[in-house]
């Protein structure tokens, strides 16, 4: 089963150029992990001048929580979000344990 996913969280001005940059080459390794985290079809969009980054990604797997927990010890993704969290703020209302505060799904059309 497929379940689509939203976030969101902000993005430092100062740091926009930077995490551009970035997300031009992301590294392999962490490609990689996020596809062996079942995470399909990841797409990351901007919207200035509020300086937001809204994601989305397609989940194909059945044990969300364990996947992310997987993901979060792997070395190098720690290595990846060691420079990407400077870039963000994250929002207030997130829940406790989020960096991305996650959407909820209220309407989808194929």
């Amino acid at each position: 089963m497929m379940q689509r996913m939203g976030m969101v969280i902000g993005i430092k001005p100062e740091r926009l150029d930077e995490y551009k940059r970035l997300h031009a080459a992301v590294w392999p390794d962490v490609l990689a992990q996020i596809r062996q985290s079942n995470i399909r079809n990841y797409t990351i969009f901007l919207r200035e001048p509020e300086n937001l980054l809204f994601g989305y990604w397609e989940y194909h797997g059945s044990d969300f929580a364990a996947d992310m927990a997987r993901m979060a010890q792997d070395p190098r993704t720690q290595e990846w979000w060691a420079f990407t969290d400077p870039c963000q703020s994250p929002l207030p209302s997130r829940n406790a344990g989020e960096q991305w505060a996650m959407m909820e799904e209220v309407f989808h059309t194929d």
